[in-house]
């Protein structure tokens, strides 16, 4: 039975639960295997990423709620939060394949040909183009699209949401006429499906494009780069011991 540990960098546990709920109903629909889905709540940091500050904090939470987890807990991790806060930095530490859910769903738009982003929150947009850059998919993103309001807010009225999504995904083929659409964030989970066919062009929800990335990534396992040699001071005693494992 693969198993998938899902790291939520935000604090809502409300958000773990669903990433958890959305992820497990992915994997079960299209993998005749059975999964275990295990998801973990950062012990600290904001409750729902929004800034640059909270975005670096999320790193080290990231790196945190990972040390706080059995070693051996996932064939599989996943960062559940868009804009993959700490990616590089797990796939140091991690004995298994790390994904992000910005990462698994730009690689999967790339595929249509140039990609527009929609997500929530003003301040994502530098993120998310480091992201892009950081996958070396710059040149494909057509342009991200915030709306004002936070995935927070989004996912406290969803019905709302999906008509604010819905016309920004609108104002994204009409201005910059991509091949696909980015629904972004942890909080927006299962609504791409939903705009789809209306949209007619793929709109790609990232939180499944990252179930999907899992699978191929267990069926592909690889190995953590190594140890950095470095000594680290103030760390929580999980995050030292297995930092000192890794190094």
């Amino acid at each position: 039975m693969p198993r998938a540990l899902i790291l939520n960098p935000n604090t809502s546990s409300s958000v773990t639960t669903m990433l958890v709920e959305h992820v497990t109903a992915m994997l079960g629909v299209q993998d005749k295997l059975a999964w275990q889905v295990l998801g973990v709540t950062a012990s600290f940091g904001a409750e729902y990423i929004a800034s640059e500050t909270a975005y670096a904090i999320a790193a080290h939470a990231a790196l945190d709620a990972f040390a706080q987890t059995a070693p051996g807990s996932g064939d599989v991790v996943l960062i559940g939060c868009f804009g993959d806060p700490g990616l590089e930095a797990l796939r140091e530490i991690s004995p298994v394949p790390v994904i992000g859910l910005a990462e698994a769903a730009m690689k999967e738009a790339a595929e249509f040909g140039r990609f527009a982003i929609v997500t929530g929150g003003p301040r994502w947009a530098p993120i998310l183009r480091r992201r892009a850059q950081a996958a070396g998919l710059a040149a494909q993103l057509a342009r991200s699209y915030i709306l004002k309001e936070s995935g927070a807010e989004l996912a406290a009225d969803r019905e709302a949401a999906i008509g604010l999504l819905a016309t920004a995904c609108e104002e994204a083929m009409e201005v910059s006429h991509p091949d696909a659409i980015i629904l972004g964030g942890a909080a927006l989970a299962g609504i791409g499906d939903l705009l789809a066919d209306h949209l007619g062009l793929p709109v790609i929800d990232s939180v499944s494009a990252a179930a999907r990335a899992m699978q191929k990534a267990v069926a592909n396992p690889t190995a953590s780069i190594g140890p950095d040699g470095v000594d680290y001071h103030g760390l929580s005693p999980a995050l030292a011991q297995r930092l000192r494992k890794t190094g």
